[in-house]
């Protein structure tokens, strides 16, 4: 038989704490975490879990507020090979690796283009 949750008093739903939302939304990120079992485990509904993601996921999408990225430095600039394709032309332009995209930007492009184009790569 399975577990049941009696919840007495005037409150017929149960409140959930940010830090605890926090604690179920990490427990499902992590690699070959299950949904389901994450929710069980946490004697929270499935749907209600997802409804924490989605909501978690919209407000990071409309918050301006500027973040940090982190940074990998996997070789000193010197020792970098040049590409054989960088011309007199290429000095001066933003390279952006994305997954599977690669954006040039130069250097005089207008600021709108730039912020819009690096907000876009952030989705």
């Amino acid at each position: 038989m399975g577990r049941m949750t009696l919840i007495t008093g005037g409150e017929r739903r149960r409140r959930w704490s940010q830090e605890q939302r926090a604690r179920v939304l990490a427990a499902i990120e992590e690699p070959g975490a299950v949904v389901a079992e994450v929710a069980r485990a946490a004697d929270v509904c499935t749907s209600l879990v997802y409804r924490w993601r989605r909501e978690a996921r919209a407000a990071a999408t409309t918050n301006d507020v500027c973040g940090f990225a982190p940074v990998v430095v996997e070789a000193p600039m010197a020792a970098l090979p040049a590409p054989s394709s960088t011309t007199n032309s290429e000095s001066g332009v933003i390279v952006v690796d994305v997954r599977d995209a690669r954006v040039r930007i130069t250097a005089d492009a207008p600021a709108a283009v730039i912020a819009a184009t690096l907000k876009a790569l952030r989705l």
